[in-house]
């Protein structure tokens, strides 16, 4: 299996960064034959941080076309896969086996999230707007993240505080005060009480559901407060969702067609025919599938009827999120529904990411911050990253 698609001097660096992140010393392709060789003239803002406090890129991991799947397995260069068959994830098998301290990835539909929960790694999505995305592969612009993932909540933390902080060069990006509060020195109040949406955690399989329990145990033996609650809001974020990244997805890759980069097809007789053949030819299915979803929820005679109600129930599901994170730290659901999926799962059924946006579309689409630790996800208020990873490095030290 192809783990990166670039890789220079071992030597060179301690971070690995996913490929939806520009580098200019490496191709960055999203994963798409689209952008097979593109080699960007300028680097992401995360990118530059890192070098600046004199960290490295040791390579470029293979990514999903976009971002948009489930684990990677949409690659222009192919799926990444164990000997048994079970999709693996480029960035989470380069930390689990030590060739980099830490992953940059940007997280778009939750595959970032779902690896590190399979591999039982460390994930941390910051709050929405306190890491640059200047220098990335546009593609769901208002939920995507730049994300951490690293063995230990410790260097989630050191990673996450050298790349948060305000950039003019990215629209999004929030004050530099609300920024400062993700760095490793601010002050922050513990995890006293976690809540569990029993709504999204009563369609996981078995071992999933063995595992929050399990986690359950170690939190209220440290002292934690635990209770269910029922979440049936939350359910609604996944629709929601689908919808929005469908029609973002739509909107950012319309810069694709042929004329000023990327591929080009060699089988076209006018510009109509280029813009087409182009992007048939190196657009891969899944990509091709959302792009038809996306032109269709924008459509003059469903914009209202979808794609508006969409975003309103986005402002339903925030509200909802933040009225319960009055009252408690953080929400524990799963990342994902199951502890493996194989290849053959994903041929079978090439939407199954749009099923498991179930599980993290709510800290997607509201933008809040979300750790995955020892298997099971944990969503809290905004800007509480660094109270989430407390709670994850007390959870993984045993309580000590």
């Amino acid at each position: 299996m192809k783990l990166y698609i670039s890789k220079p001097d071992a030597a060179a660096g301690n971070i690995v960064a996913d490929d939806m992140i520009l580098t200019t010393d490496m191709p960055t392709s999203a994963g798409s034959k689209m952008l097979d060789g593109y080699k960007s003239l300028f680097e992401a803002e995360a990118v530059t941080r890192l070098k600046d406090a004199e960290y490295g890129i040791c390579g470029k991991a293979n990514t999903g076309e976009l971002g948009l799947d489930l684990l990677g397995e949409t690659s222009y260069y192919g799926a990444c896969a164990d000997e048994k068959g079970n999709l693996t994830n480029a960035v989470a098998e380069i930390v689990k086996a030590e060739e980099a301290m830490a992953g940059i990835t940007l997280e778009v539909n939750g595959s970032s999230a779902r690896a590190a929960a399979l591999s039982s790694l460390t994930y941390v999505k910051p709050t929405y707007g306190t890491v640059s995305r200047y220098g990335t592969i546009p593609a769901v612009c208002s939920g995507e993240t730049v994300s951490v993932t690293a063995k230990s909540a410790s260097t989630c933390r050191e990673i996450l505080s050298v790349l948060a902080g305000h950039d003019d060069k990215d629209g999004t990006s929030l004050p530099q005060e609300k920024c400062a509060l993700l760095k490793a020195d601010a002050q922050r109040a513990p995890v006293k009480k976690i809540v569990v949406a029993k709504s999204l955690l009563s369609s996981a399989d078995a071992a999933t559901a063995e595992i929050i329990s399990a986690y359950i145990e170690k939190a209220r033996k440290n002292g934690i407060e635990v209770a269910e609650i029922d979440a049936e809001e939350l359910r609604l974020a996944k629709p929601a969702w689908n919808i929005l990244l469908s029609a973002e997805v739509c909107n950012n890759v319309s810069r694709y067609d042929g004329v000023k980069f990327g591929y080009r097809s060699a089988d076209s007789s006018n510009i109509d025919d280029l813009y087409t053949n182009s992007r048939t030819e190196a657009f891969g299915y899944l990509l091709k599938s959302v792009i038809l979803f996306g032109s269709d929820v924008l459509s003059t005679e469903n914009y209202m009827s979808v794609y508006d109600k969409a975003l309103r129930i986005r402002r339903v599901v925030s509200e909802y999120m933040n009225s319960v994170l009055e009252d408690a730290d953080a929400i524990l659901l799963p990342a994902c529904s199951k502890r493996s999926y194989t290849e053959e799962e994903a041929r079978k059924n090439p939407y199954i990411a749009y099923d498991e946006s179930f599980y993290t579309a709510p800290a997607l689409i509201t933008g809040l911050p979300a750790v995955v630790t020892e298997g099971v996800q944990i969503v809290g208020r905004a800007f509480a990253e660094n109270s989430l990873l407390d709670l994850a490095e007390l959870l993984e030290k045993g309580g000590e």
